[in-house]
Formats: structure tokens, C-alpha cells, sequence
């Protein structure tokens, strides 16, 4: 999320910050701003909106420079607003920032550094930086100016605490840039007496193709003439260039060949950035106090398409944590049916764009009925989040294919933290178990991490059957919304015919479309119900299916015998199984689409946000 770009050279920075914002549009951004060291002076200019309105603000001022860096801001502290976007300065007007990330700890540092008289303009995490470089500036000692800022940017370091990225400008020091790197993706480009700083490579391609990765803890001083990149004791390390040899689409990709996989492959970062946030007391983000909380007595889900399967899943955390009934609607059901009036009821609306208009009508509805709302959602400021009365947001970044993947592993992330939250509060969960599970959804991104590296099984086995008019998907109990999500993200992408179904179903009308050949996806984790999918599968072979069984390692021995393909997933909990699951669907829709010819990232008829009801 959020874009970076800073220059250090001969040229006017202004054209070059302004094309690589504009390149890294892409990312998704609500506002956006740049910082001109201009005759000793920082200029700064920011705007709401495209960057188009920046680039005519600009023209206005008309800055001039050899040293800027430029922003584009996706809010996740403060609304969109000129105030809050980037850069952002310190009291003296001397220091700009801009930045990438969340500081986990800025309402602590923000209250220490106004009892020192610091004087806070914005909403954000970000101004935090600049204050305490400033400060820090106060209390290190160097042989110049350089010098200074370095050490006061590595004191910085030491003391803020989350995943970020940022660049800082001092108008002491023309011709100087710093960036730094923790958790947030940073890259420097090496050009012929210009240097680059940004946040993805392609923002300056165009320049040049020589780039350096940095690696966590890692800071780069920019300097016309060449870059030095500290380690974080802040000792000088050699850095080998990488030559790139992407071109600027798919340099936007991070070299994969389309938005929808490299969002498979983003699902580990977006599950981690998405927890950093989970140990919210939900209390406080419903507005309500554990007496509020316990007084809950019903819950309605309200979402469309990928973010109802979402919903679904959240149906099976909520009544089995917190002991809540649930009822999960179509949004665009639920404006029309009758409603029982429950006072005492809580409206769930999952949207990741925050602009579904169906969920947002929906919503409206609830609160007539003078239900409390909670929006889960990726997008600060959308109006999902201010139509509801809170927000839970995922912090999975900006998600461009049509066909939802990484928003939709990190709406499962957030029902399940929001399920074992209400659990604890209302007494449903003890203080142990509900540690337990927290412990245990703490570590789904590393297992996240090990489900996207098995590509290639799904790959190989599309050569197969890639052809077939028709695949059937099944699932028990948390699995079944995942097999209806499977089936989504196959007709989404390649327009082939999907159904999903419940597995103790199959005998009850669907068997009956099963012909000779016809692919069968059995979601089958080694689990309570794994005996019971075991019989599915034999089932649907002696009708000629051809069953592929996704499971876990200690069920792939039994799953061989009644299969005719496995594909192994990582061991989780029975209750987040489902989000590591869902990863051989998404690359077998991918691939098989891929095979198909069609296209992938904009499928036709379909768009990313659905605005009209």
C-alpha cells in the first residue's frame, strides 16, 4: 500500500517524482504529495485525489530542485485529507518524511514527544517520524550535518516499533536522501549522477534498470554520486545490483505475469500486516464495555460474492468461539427480506473496497432496525466505513485483479481474531483457551507462507483437465464455504462451469451431473470429518469422477487410495485450516484460466467494485 519516490541528482526532481507517482498508481492511493528542497528551502505540495491534481497543484507552486520525494498515500491512520497526507514535516518545517507501514507504537511516542513541546499536525503515524528525527537531531553529535542526520535517523530506528518504510529529506543537506527499510518494501535505483529511492521498482525503470534490494534494518544514504547502504549497527555493507530486466507492466507486477498471482503470493505479507492489528480490544473498536459486549445475542453477516464465502467462514468462528447465533445474507438479499427487530443485535457488512452498493444499502437498513454496525474492510475512508459505527480494517494493501484472493484470507484473519475476541470478552472462552487460539492464528502467516510454494502441483495438474466443461467442489462444515469460493474463483477467471456444494449433499441431487472425468475437488483436511470425505470420495469415483483430494499430511496415505490426485496442504487448526485450503483453488482458477487464454486480471463483465445495486 502507499507509494514512495525520491531523487538526488543534476535535474529538476519535480518531472521525476511526478512520473514515478504516476507509475505507481497502480498500488492504489487516496492522496498524494511531494517535498522540493529548493534554494535551502523544503517546498511541499499536496493534494486529495489522483495525482493529476497534484501535478496541477504543483504547477502552481512551481518548485524546483535537484533533491525531492514524492508519496502516494492509501489511509490507514486519519481520513484522506491534505492535512494527513504525505510528506509530513517536523515543528521546524526543516525535516520532511514520507512513508509506507504502520508505527504499532506512535500514540506512545506522539504523547512523549508533546510533553517535550512538540506541536502535531495531522492525524497519522507518519508525522511521528519526523518529530523524532527532529528531537533525536538534538542529542547526537557528528563531524557535519551528514553525519548528523544519519545517526538521528538510526536513533529513530531504535525507537519506533511495526513494519514500515520511509525516506527522509533535511534542507540542511542538499543533495542527501535517506531511506530506510523494516518489513516494507524498499529499493534504491543507481542512475548516472542521479540516484533513486522508492518503494517499488517501477517508479524509476525508466532511468535506470541497476537496482539494489534492501533487507530489513537496512538504511540507504542517497548522495548524487553514489549510495551506501548500513546495516542496522550501522556499519557500511556491500550491496551486488540487481539488473532488471522486467519491462514497466510487468514491473508493476513484481515481475509476475499478472496481478492475481502475485496477490496469491502476497496472502503471507497481508495475513502478518492484517494481525499486527488484531490484538485490538474489540470493545473499544464496537464501542461497547464487557457488560455491552456479553449483551450481544445475535449477529448478522452481510456481504456479496467472495466477502459472503468470507461471511460464511465467520458463521463457523463466531457460533463456535463465542457461542452467538449467526445469520450470514447476501447483501442484496438482505435489503428486501424482513428482519426481526433485536436491539440486541450486531450487523457484520465485509466489503474490501468499501463501496459495494448492495452492502452499503444493506448496512443502511441495520441501522434502521437500530442495529449496531461493524464494517470489516480494506479501505480507510471508503463509505462502508463511514456509513458503519466501527471498523475492523484489514491491512492487506491494495488488491487490483478482479477476482478477490489476499482481501479474502485476511477477511478470514479478522473473523476469526474478532470471534475468539467476543469469546473472551462474554465468557465464552476461558483465559487459557482463548491465549491458545490467538497463539494459533499468530502463526497462520508463517503457514501461509509454506501453502503458496507449492505452485506447481496445481500448474501440472491443469494440463490435465483444464479442458473439462464442468467442476464440482466439496466441503464439510468451515470447508464448505471454501468450496463454494473455489468454485467463484474458477467461473470468475476462466468462465468455465464451477459448482460448490456442501459434501453430505452430494447424494441428495448433485451426483447426478457427475460424468466420466468430470474434476472433483474434495477439501479433506486430516480433521473430525476427514472419515466422512473419505466416503465422498468414493462416491464420486464410482461414478467416474476424477477426485483430487486437498489435504493435509497426516490424511495423504488414506486420500491416495480413494483419489486420483493429492495436493498437500500445511497442518493448522481444524477452524483455520480453511484459509490455507482456499491456495490450491486460487492457482488452479489462475492456471487454468491462464491456459484458457483468458484474461486473468480484468475477466470480462465483471468489475473490482460494484457500485450499482
Amino acid at each position: 500500500m502507499c507509494g514512495i519516490i525520491g531523487y538526488v541528482g543534476n535535474n529538476n526532481s519535480v518531472p521525476y517524482i511526478i512520473d514515478g507517482l504516476k507509475k505507481l498508481e497502480y498500488r492504489g492511493y487516496d492522496s498524494a504529495g511531494i517535498s522540493i528542497l529548493q534554494d535551502g528551502q523544503l517546498v511541499t505540495v499536496r493534494a486529495v485525489g489522483k495525482v493529476a491534481e497534484l501535478e496541477k497543484a504543483a504547477l502552481l507552486t512551481n518548485p524546483k530542485g535537484a533533491t525531492g520525494i514524492g508519496h502516494t498515500r492509501w489511509a490507514t491512520h486519519g481520513k484522506p485529507s491534505e492535512e494527513n497526507s504525505h510528506p509530513h514535516t517536523d515543528c521546524t518545517g526543516d525535516i520532511v518524511v514520507v512513508h509506507n507501514g504502520i508505527i504499532e507504537n506512535y500514540l506512545t511516542l506522539r504523547d512523549k514527544l508533546k510533553s517535550l513541546g512538540h506541536q502535531f499536525k495531522s492525524e497519522t503515524d507518519t508525522e511521528v517520524i519526523a518529530h523524532l528525527v527532529e528531537e533525536n537531531l538534538k542529542h547526537v553529535s557528528g563531524k557535519n550535518d551528514a553525519d548528523l542526520l544519519i545517526k538521528a535517523v538510526q536513533k529513530t530506528n531504535a525507537e519506533i516499533a511495526g513494519a514500515f518504510a520511509y525516506g527522509v529529506l533535511w534542507a540542511r543537506t542538499p543533495g542527501l536522501l535517506i531511506g530506510v527499510k523494516n518489513q516494507s518494501p524498499m529499493v534504491v535505483g543507481l542512475g548516472e549522477n542521479e540516484n533513486f529511492l522508492a518503494s517499488d521498482v517501477p517508479a524509476f525503470l525508466k532511468h535506470t534498470n541497476k537496482v539494489l534490494f534492501l533487507e530489513d534494518g537496512e538504511m540507504a544514504v542517497l548522495r548524487v554520486d553514489g549510495v551506501t547502504v548500513l546495516d542496522k549497527d550501522g556499519k557500511a555493507k556491500k550491496v551486488k545490483p540487481v539488473k532488471i530486466s522486467w519491462d514497466q507492466q510487468t514491473a508493476e507486477k513484481g515481475g509476475y505475469p499478472h496481478f492475481m498471482l502475485k496477490e496469491i503470493y502476497d496472502q503471507p505479507q497481508a495475513i502478518e500486516d492484517t494481525l499486527r492489528t488484531a490484538r485490538t480490544d474489540f470493545g473499544k473498536v464496537l464501542g461497547l464495555d464487557t457488560e455491552g459486549l456479553r449483551q450481544l445475542q445475535n449477529i448478522h453477516i452481510i456481504a456479496c460474492g467472495t466477502a459472503y464465502h468470507a461471511g460464511l467462514v465467520g458463521k463457523y468462528y463466531i457460533e463456535q468461539f463465542a457461542g452467538i447465533p449467526v445469520s450470514v445474507d447476501l447483501a442484496s438479499e438482505y435489503k428486501y427480506r424482513t428482519v426481526p427487530h433485536r436491539v440486541d443485535t450486531l450487523a457484520i457488512a465485509i466489503s474490501q473496497s468499501g463501496e459495494t452498493a448492495d452492502t452499503i444499502g444493506a448496512v443502511k437498513k441495520a441501522k434502521s432496525l437500530g442495529f449496531r454496525t461493524l464494517a470489516i474492510c480494506n479501505v480507510l475512508g471508503s463509505t462502508l466505513t463511514r456509513t458503519c459505527d466501527s471498523t475492523f480494517f484489514t491491512h492487506c494493501g491494495p488488491e487490483i485483479s478482479v477476482a478477490s484472493t489476499k482481501a479474502f484470507t485476511s477477511q478470514i484473519t479478522s473473523m476469526y481474531a474478532l470471534a475468539i475476541f467476543l469469546g473472551h470478552a462474554n465468557g465464552n472462552l476461558s483465559k487459557n483457551v482463548f491465549e491458545k487460539l490467538y497463539t494459533e492464528l499468530m502463526a497462520l502467516p508463517k503457514a501461509m507462507s509454506e501453502a503458496v510454494k507449492d505452485e506447481y502441483t496445481v500448474r501440472h495438474l491443469t494440463r490435465k483437465i483444464y479442458k473439462a466443461d464442468r467442476f464440482i467442489f466439496l466441503g464439510r462444515n468451515v470447508n464448505f464455504p471454501i468450496a463454494l469460493e473455489g468454485a467463484l474463483k474458477l467461473k470468475e477467471v476462466s468462465y468455465r462451469s464451477a459448482e460448490g456444494f456442501a459434501a453430505g449433499e452430494i447424494k441428495h441431487g448433485p451426483i447426478s451431473i457427475i460424468d466420466k472425468g468430470t474434476p472433483v475437488f474434495m477439501l479433506m483436511p486430516h480433521d473430525s470429518l476427514f472419515e466422512k470425505m473419505l466416503s465422498a470420495c468414493q462416491e464420486c469415483r464410482a461414478r467416474g469422477a476424477f477426485v483430487v483430494a486437498i489435504t493435509t499430511p497426516d490424511g495423504e496415505k488414506q486420500a491416495k487410495a480413494v483419489s486420483d490426485k493429492v495436493i498437500l496442504v500445511p497442518q493448522a487448526s481444524e477452524f483455520l485450516q480453511p484459509a490455507l485450503n482456499v491456495v490450491p483453488l486460487q492457482f488452479l482458477a489462475y492456471w487454468i484460466a491462464k491456459r484458457l487464454g483468458c484474461d486473468i486480471d480484468q475477466p470480462r463483465n465483471l468489475a473490482k467494485s460494484v457500485t450499482v445495486e
